[in-house]
């Protein structure tokens, strides 16, 4: 069974790697000069920073899938992050999320006393929530949409509130404002407004707690040459700088694909994605619309000397939490005052800079799909070098040796729908069984896996939907072969 896979991004490596682990041949074509997708690497010199994303939520099963597809993982070393992180509101308030419950509970009773049963309260109800979704959502696939549309399935959904907004969900539990927008703005983390975007996602935020963050040595993406290695000991061709200009179809079958070196003949297409951008390769699937995620402005600095005292992962809050989600999803300008996350990996890793240097990542969430000249908007750049200046990080402009920026217009000349960093929005309509599944479209052996396919965004959300899509594709062939061994007929479960 040969198999192509457009795109090398971690989801498409990690379908590779289960289809491999079954036995089966995969042809990987990537059109950049590297496997990874997001979780790439900015360099320049002896400094490197994570370009995407940062921030290792649900340990267990990020590690567990990556042993389900056989990768050895004895390598990689996960460092709980204890302080989570912080976040400094306007008033000059600092509340800390902590590992340790009672670390957090006496940080709730400082800060927030009036909110501790509030508190108490979300992470009970989290719990059952998140245990209610990872197994009626998360670990399962709706390509057949009535396998979705049960009376179990939907009473399941109800428990998860998708009426509810996420921050609609947090004014039920907190009284204060700021620990509302505490426990709501990890919607961002895949691109979704806090104010829009359904209850369900609050799942982020508990799992924080429940499960903790993480930091992997080196950088997120030192886990990409990993998973390269892998594949090639299992002979996988990868075919660097390869785009992929059609998909080849014949009677409702996909058949292979079509590049600038010609046309390949496979017996299966995996594409590895942006979804909006699956018709533009095969025009007789669905002309859908959909409705891009957020942007990032990103900042890569490398600067002399170490923010010792500052996290790991922080949070500068602007005055208007709400003004700037509207800015970023609809009125589609640039914020004039907004919050800014800040990753200081040195603190805990000083192989990413020269020996007493260090390196930053300064993120601000902006619209996608604009006509904005990020370019220009040099002195709303100087402004956020200010506020940084002004609240932890002294001298900043002074003690920077390099920067690089990634705007929007980045994020869209690399393929990002939009320019949307996550995908598709997670919004109710293009999530869970409305969200495009591991087979997309009415071709029977054309499949999809990345973070605009369910279950969504996320790296080890992505993972989980690489798994479901190798299970599709076995499924598929179980079915067609009749008589295939155990090892190529399933997967071992997660």
């Amino acid at each position: 069974m040969t198999i192509a896979l457009i795109g090398g991004g971690v989801g498409g490596l990690m379908t590779a790697l289960y289809l491999t682990q079954a036995g089966h041949e995969v042809t990987i074509y990537e059109k950049s000069k590297k496997l990874g997708g997001r979780l790439a690497f900015v360099q320049n010199g002896d400094y490197c920073i994570d370009e995407g994303p940062t921030i290792v939520l649900l340990p267990d099963m990020f590690l567990d899938l990556l042993k389900k597809a056989g990768v050895d993982t004895s390598g990689l070393r996960l460092l709980r992050c204890d302080p989570l992180y912080s976040m400094q509101f306007e008033d000059g308030e600092v509340y800390t999320k902590y590992a340790d419950a009672i670390k957090q509970q006496q940080e709730i009773e400082r800060l927030f006393p009036q909110d501790v049963d509030g508190f108490n309260q979300f992470l009970t109800e989290g719990k059952q929530r998140f245990d209610i979704g990872m197994s009626a959502f998360l670990t399962k696939s709706f390509s057949v949409k009535k396998d979705f549309w049960t009376f179990t399935s939907v009473r399941k959904l109800l428990a998860l509130k998708p009426y509810q907004t996420v921050s609609g969900l947090m004014k039920g539990y907190f009284k204060d404002t700021r620990l509302q927008q505490a426990y709501a703005l990890q919607s961002l983390y895949i691109g979704g407004n806090p104010y829009q975007v359904p209850a369900m996602y609050s799942l982020v935020s508990f799992s924080e707690h429940e499960h903790g963050v993480y930091y992997v040595q080196g950088g997120y993406a030192s886990l990409i040459p990993l998973l390269e290695k892998t594949l090639r000991s299992r002979g996988v061709t990868i075919y660097f700088e390869s785009e992929v200009e059609s998909i080849l179809s014949a009677e409702g079958r996909a058949t292979g694909v079509r590049t600038q070196a010609g046309e390949t003949l496979h017996e299966a297409v995996i594409f590895n994605g942006e979804m909006p951008f699956l018709k533009d390769l095969l025009p007789a699937v669905s002309k859908r619309t959909y409705i891009p995620s957020s942007s990032c402005y990103l900042m890569y600095l490398g600067v002399e000397g170490k923010y010792d005292q500052r996290p790991m992962h922080s949070y500068l809050m602007g005055p208007d939490f709400k003004g700037h989600m509207d800015a970023v999803f609809r009125s589609k300008q640039v914020p004039s005052e907004p919050s800014i996350y800040i990753f200081n990996p040195s603190v805990i890793d000083e192989s990413l800079a020269p020996k007493g240097k260090s390196v930053l990542y300064i993120l601000v969430p902006v619209p996608s799909g604009t006509d904005i000249q990020w370019d220009d908007v040099i002195d709303w750049r100087e402004r956020l070098l200010d506020r940084l200046e002004a609240n932890g990080y002294p001298d900043l402009r002074e003690r920077t040796e390099w920067m690089e920026i990634r705007t929007p217009e980045t994020a869209k000349s690399e393929g990002y729908f939009q320019g949307g960093n996550f995908g598709i929005a997670p919004m109710l309509g293009q999530s869970g069984v409305f969200r495009p599944q591991a087979k997309p479209t009415k071709f029977n052996n054309l499949y999809a896996v990345g973070a605009s396919t369910h279950p969504g965004g996320g790296i080890p959300i992505v993972m989980q939907g690489a798994y479901l899509t190798a299970e599709a594709v076995l499924n598929d062939l179980s079915v067609k072969g009749g008589q295939l061994n155990e090892r190529q007929a399933s997967l071992p479960r997660v």
